[in-house]
């Protein structure tokens, strides 16, 4: 073309979550069963969804009013019953207006940051869940600014590299979380969210806290929604249906808006976003009208209590098999249904392989492999796939410069779970010698 088409480096961001499909898919055709443990999608694993959530959705589907648009913010009852679930904890108060509804957390997070000045940063974790890096860097075309999650302490954030992020570029006005956090599973303490909450008011910052795996929690653990610390700082958080219903195909999330009327910049900022949305009228009215009927329906805290049990389960099944790997730094889940697990400096030498006897198989891998720029520890994913068919993410493409790799925690079967883990386990230490 006559001219450049987008920012630089912009191509070359990469959805490993997604593209390490392709690979697997490839390996299929030629003979290799995979164990689909790389992307968080409960459907996909197996999740049965009860008869009496279904039937809520069968029944609104009969009236006719949700086969229409609904209001561009969302249906009025819906986020009425979401504000008072919110003001009920003591917190942040808001109301109906304060909410708006987008097509999945995908749709938001990329007006979140695309309605931003591609001058004005926000400062994310590293690791951290690509789509919230590659909109931030889209937009301000550049790579992002993070701050660290340490491996060698349970993942919770570097507060100290935090702040001097924030002192050292002027440009950023946000702090981004995720809390329980994806990809590691660490779920933030109340005083780690006090001490953030701190740092944003004494620079005049606001937060984004994406809040998708609130509900999903365990090991004794509780969180803490964003709201409940927040005092006067302006946040927004990002909920959703993904993952707690499950019911990810709605494509139904939304952003929940503390103290926007307290800053003018702020307000701007989120009436640019809402804006943005009114393009696309409104957001789908089917999964908004079932939301209340759904999580006030007897049965939902005992299914949900169900399902987290079960994650838990999973989660010490798979920290059982991998903690006793030499090399590598294991830190037990506490909430959603990831496992990162970062190899120690220096491990991975990208010369290591395994064995493949399928050719045709082999073939594809060394190709793949040989490639240039492929770090260790995709180079790592790769072989594991194709020797075990386990499929997981290298660790390096969730913007860190960590080695290692992330696995879900959604396997049903606890003998399917030790079978991978203890497949996993038993290869990583022959991928490590090789």
């Amino acid at each position: 073309m006559r001219t450049e088409l987008v920012s630089p480096g912009v191509g070359e961001m990469t959805y490993e979550i997604r593209n390490i499909v392709n690979v697997a898919e490839k390996l299929q055709k030629c003979g290799v069963k995979i164990n689909w443990e790389n992307i968080g999608d409960p459907i996909v694993k197996g999740e049965v969804i009860p008869a009496w959530m279904k039937e809520i959705v069968a029944a609104e589907a009969m009236n006719n009013d949700t086969w229409g648009y609904c209001h561009t913010r969302g249906l009025l009852e819906t986020r009425q019953f979401i504000c008072d679930q919110t003001n009920s904890r003591g917190g942040a108060t808001i109301t109906p207006e304060d909410i708006i509804f987008f097509n999945g957390l995908g749709d938001a997070i990329a007006k979140i940051y695309g309605c931003l000045d591609s001058k004005t940063r926000v400062l994310v974790p590293s690791p951290t869940y690509t789509t919230h890096t590659l909109a931030e860097s889209a937009n301000a075309g550049t790579m992002p600014i993070c701050y660290r999650l340490k491996a060698e302490d349970n993942w919770y954030p570097d507060l100290e590299e935090m702040r001097r992020q924030v002192v050292q570029n002027p440009g950023v006005a946000a702090i981004m979380l995720i809390n329980p956090d994806n990809p590691t599973g660490m779920v933030y303490p109340r005083k780690t969210l006090e001490q953030i909450v701190a740092l944003a008011r004494e620079f005049d910052l606001f937060i984004i806290a994406d809040e998708v795996y609130n509900s999903i929690v365990y090991n004794g653990q509780s969180t803490v929604p964003i709201a409940d610390v927040i005092g006067d700082v302006p946040a927004i958080a990002l909920k959703g249906i993904s993952k707690e219903f499950p019911w990810p195909g709605s494509r139904c999330g939304w952003i929940e808006v503390y103290n926007a009327g307290g800053d003018a910049a702020f307000q701007k900022y989120i009436n640019a976003i809402l804006t943005l949305k009114m393009n696309e009228v409104c957001s789908t009215t089917l999964p908004q009208k079932c939301i209340p009927a759904i999580m006030q329906h007897p049965q939902y805290p005992l299914y949900l209590e169900e399902r987290t049990r079960r994650y838990e389960r999973m989660s010490n099944i798979t920290c059982n098999f991998l903690k006793d790997v030499p090399g590598l730094i294991v830190n037990r889940t506490n909430g959603a249904f990831y496992m990162s697990v970062a190899f120690r400096d220096g491990l991975l030498t990208g010369r290591q392989s395994l064995p493949i006897d399928n050719a045709e198989v082999r073939e594809v891998v060394e190709k793949l492999v040989s490639a240039p720029n492929v770090s260790p520890d995709k180079r790592f994913v790769y072989y594991i796939l194709a020797a075990t068919g386990i499929c997981i993410v290298p660790l390096s493409s969730f913007n860190t410069s960590l080695q290692g790799f992330r696995v879900t925690l959604l396997e049903r079967d606890e003998k399917e779970c030790e079978r991978i883990y203890g497949t996993l386990a038993r290869k990583i230490k022959e991928y490590l010698a090789s």
